[in-house]
């Protein structure tokens, strides 16, 4: 499983033409799984996200998380994340999980993410998203499930 953490100052997805997901300051999180995720992935991958201290305190230091700012999730499906890049130059997205399961993993990170945080909001699994967002910092991570310990 893969989550691409982007702060932002705001951010919002658009399916055909409406705007069905939007916030201010927090984080933009694109979510991949991939065949073999489980619950008990996605439990590591969310604790780690809510705990992430990357937000500037008075000092100028990344040391606050998205609850001491008040902060909102964006969260968005995707895929892509598991492009398989190693031959020729069309991506193979085998290493992506099945549409069921993972459609039922995103389910469940968003309902985990909304016990912790006062404001989520999400995409639309499967559909085709416009996806804006203004890049605070900027500052982009990457957490795998494979190497967080």
């Amino acid at each position: 499983m893969r989550f691409l953490i982007q702060r932002v100052t705001e951010a919002s997805v658009t399916v055909d033409g409406n705007v069905i997901g939007q916030i201010g300051k927090g984080f933009l999180v694109f979510i991949g799984v991939a065949e073999g995720d489980t619950v008990a992935m996605a439990d590591k991958l969310v604790k780690k996200l809510i705990g992430l201290r990357i937000f500037e305190d008075e000092n100028g230091k990344t040391n606050l998380s998205l609850s001491d700012v008040d902060g909102s999730l964006l969260l968005v499906s995707q895929f892509t994340l598991y492009a398989d890049c190693k031959k020729g130059n069309r991506p193979s997205f085998i290493k992506a999980g099945e549409p069921k399961m993972a459609e039922e993993m995103y389910e469940y990170i968003i309902s985990e993410c909304k016990k912790q945080i006062s404001h989520v909001e999400t995409g639309e699994f499967g559909a085709d998203m416009k996806v804006a967002l203004l890049n605070d910092g900027p500052f982009t991570i990457l957490l795998d499930s494979n190497e967080l310990s």
